[in-house]
């Protein structure tokens, strides 16, 4: 005789059943309420743990810049600028790059205070040291965040050449959340003398009719189709084809990711105004103006 199941029987196929059977299945994963399954789980409880250490490293001011230099494709013993990369310490002082965790915090106010804490140290840098331009990241969501703002003017109104050295990079994907609204802040900041480099170019959806009306000074072409280019046939074709982009609006342009020499002398072949990445230098918190003159001498 067949054994009898709890879900045999009239109701078996009822919706009643089927969320008895949804309940029992949780319980077995040890899925709280409100979660349809196990990945979904752990997707969330991942993000709500980041955005918990990056609050507390936030509430601690455990955040720092990271600092990479940007060279010349034709000059490349020379930096012409150096990007400051924010990072947090966890609670075992460990330093968490800014790709761990981004995309956890991006929407929240907690995202916002990072970019807050992100301008107000590469301005300390810029102020302490005239002879460097810096570009720091932030997202189209800190336009018009109040301490975001106070931040900027404070910085400004406090060294007058500061604006001039400033470069902000705003990502692809977040330009294209409110369009119009970058293009009136960016048109404002840059009469101040500060540049805007769009970073990621090539992994979002820009709308080239928005593209016309930006007037990025700079253009970062997305790593992706860095890596390894100099033997990928379908990156040299789509790299093309955004450095013409970049050249048609008269837009300073950067390679991300530059791993390489080969990749690094084909894309000095093909014009690329600047390269960066790990072939030049990784992001590092103890930059050389802040080591010992004896230190840096000797290097």
């Amino acid at each position: 005789m067949k054994k009898p199941t709890i879900f045999s029987g009239a109701g078996a196929n009822t919706p009643q059943a089927d969320a008895r059977r949804a309940n029992i299945k949780r319980i077995r994963a040890n899925i709280p309420q409100g979660h349809h399954n196990p990945l979904d789980y752990a997707v969330t409880s991942r993000d709500r743990s980041t955005l918990q250490m990056v609050q507390e490293a936030v509430e601690h001011n455990q955040v720092m810049l990271a600092y990479q230099p940007v060279v010349q494709s034709l000059q490349q013993d020379r930096p012409a600028f150096y990007e400051g990369l924010i990072r947090v310490l966890d609670e075992t002082g460990r330093v968490i790059p800014a790709a761990d965790f981004i995309d956890s915090i991006e929407t929240t106010e907690t995202g916002r205070l990072i970019d807050c804490l992100a301008l107000e140290k590469g301005l300390r840098t810029l102020h302490e040291q005239p002879q460097i331009r810096l570009s720091i990241n932030m997202s189209a969501r800190s336009i018009g965040y109040q301490k975001w703002t106070r931040t900027l003017k404070r910085g400004l109104d406090r060294d007058p050449t500061i604006g001039e050295r400033l470069i902000l990079e705003i990502t692809e994907s977040s330009a294209m959340l409110v369009p119009e609204l970058v293009v009136g802040f960016m048109s404002n900041l840059q009469n101040r003398g500060i540049s805007f480099a769009l970073d990621d170019f090539g992994a979002g959806f820009t709308s080239f009719r928005y593209l016309k009306d930006f007037y990025f000074d700079i253009l970062k072409v997305d790593g992706q189709f860095i890596r390894g280019i100099s033997e990928d046939a379908d990156n040299q074709v789509i790299t093309r084809a955004l450095l013409s982009i970049a050249q048609q609006f008269d837009m300073f342009t950067v390679a991300e990711c530059v791993e390489r020499a080969p990749d690094a002398a084909y894309l000095t072949s093909l014009g690329v105004d600047c390269l960066q990445g790990y072939f030049f230098g990784a992001p590092t918190t103890n930059p050389s103006w802040l080591q010992p003159m004896a230190m840096r001498s000797s290097a």
